[in-house]
């Protein structure tokens, strides 16, 4: 099996006949093109809530400039708790929530606060 690694700064295209295949598809059939792909199945509600947390986390944490143990000892998050919502292996609650959305509008009032 090779290992493929996506660079987002030369995201795939598709090839004039794949795009041409694809746009001649209605939603239904993309749809049910998307359900019988077995390497890829869709994701459920509680999928799409990891994947949108671990951008969020990744997101504030990097507007920071910190490494992930840096950033969980600055705020007092556990830093493993921090990498499983990360990589999306877990959901943060409400309070996680909405304490990432205070660090990420005013990190140094956190961080003053926390001294």
């Amino acid at each position: 099996m090779a290992r493929f690694e996506l660079n987002p700064d030369d995201p795939p295209t598709l090839s004039p006949a794949e795009r041409a295949r694809l746009e001649g598809m209605t939603d239904a059939q993309i749809t049910a093109c998307a359900l019988s792909d077995a390497d890829n199945p869709p994701l459920s509600a509680d999928d799409m809530a990891r994947v949108e947390t671990a951008a969020m986390v990744r997101r504030v944490r990097a507007r920071t400039g910190l490494s992930q143990d840096r950033f969980a000892k600055r705020y007092r998050i556990n830093v493993g708790r921090l990498r499983d919502l990360e990589q999306g292996r877990t959901r943060a609650d409400s309070a996680l929530l909405a304490y990432l959305a205070v660090i990420d509008r005013e990190p140094e009032a956190v961080k003053r606060a926390l001294a």
